[in-house]
């Protein structure tokens, strides 16, 4: 097992081969029979919730733990953070955010109707209430993740020199890039509420 452990690839890998056998386990325990669509919508939703976990998770990391510490961290062990640590999880960070898009697209064209959602109920007057509550949950998706890719990513090569540009402007593209992940860290839990409450509270 420590050989797992040692090896990230492998744990990922082991982790994976488990979640596949937990789907199978369903089948066992239920009694019901194999039903491809039913598979292909709970897998959906599971690549959509892995990499929202991904991507919120990160962004949290950012908002609750460097940021507030970077001030506490010697300037000589700085760069540390600005060029390894941070390049990294910035990485994980947008793809996440990209993944949780594009399988939360996907997912509603086969679970719901797109445009309803899309257009938070307007199409059937607003008074379909899962459309509205899950509407408005995925458009506060997409601002997140046109905030990541459009202002916090291009701010954030600026301010970790990931990208040749003027000294003067690492510090006002940091302070953007700040207040767009803040931005993104006060949506969160609002958008969160309503992707659980649209699958829990209108059955």
């Amino acid at each position: 097992m420590a050989g797992i452990l040692s090896n990230l690839r492998s744990t990922v890998i082991f982790s994976v081969i488990l979640a596949i056998l937990m789907y199978a386990l369903y089948f066992v325990v239920s009694g019901a029979d194999y039903n491809g669509m039913l598979v292909t919508i709970s897998f959906l939703r599971w690549t959509h919730v892995v990499s929202g976990v991904m991507w919120i998770g990160l962004l949290w990391y950012f908002n609750f733990v460097q940021i507030p510490n970077m001030p506490n961290i010697p300037d000589d062990q700085k760069p540390a953070i600005g060029k390894v640590i941070a390049p990294a999880a910035l990485f994980w960070f947008r793809w996440g955010a990209a993944a949780t898009l594009i399988t939360g697209l996907i997912l509603i064209t086969h679970t719901g109707s797109i445009v309803g959602t899309l257009t938070i109920g307007a199409m059937d007057g607003f008074s379909n209430g899962k459309d509205v509550f899950l509407g408005l949950g995925m458009w506060m998706g997409i601002i997140m993740a046109f905030n990541v890719w459009v202002i916090i990513w291009p701010n954030q090569k600026i301010a970790l020199g990931l990208i040749d540009a003027p000294t003067e402007a690492k510090a006002p593209a940091a302070r953007k890039a700040m207040l767009f992940s803040r931005t993104n860290t006060l949506l969160s839990l609002p958008m969160l509420v309503t992707m659980a409450g649209s699958q829990t509270l209108f059955g």
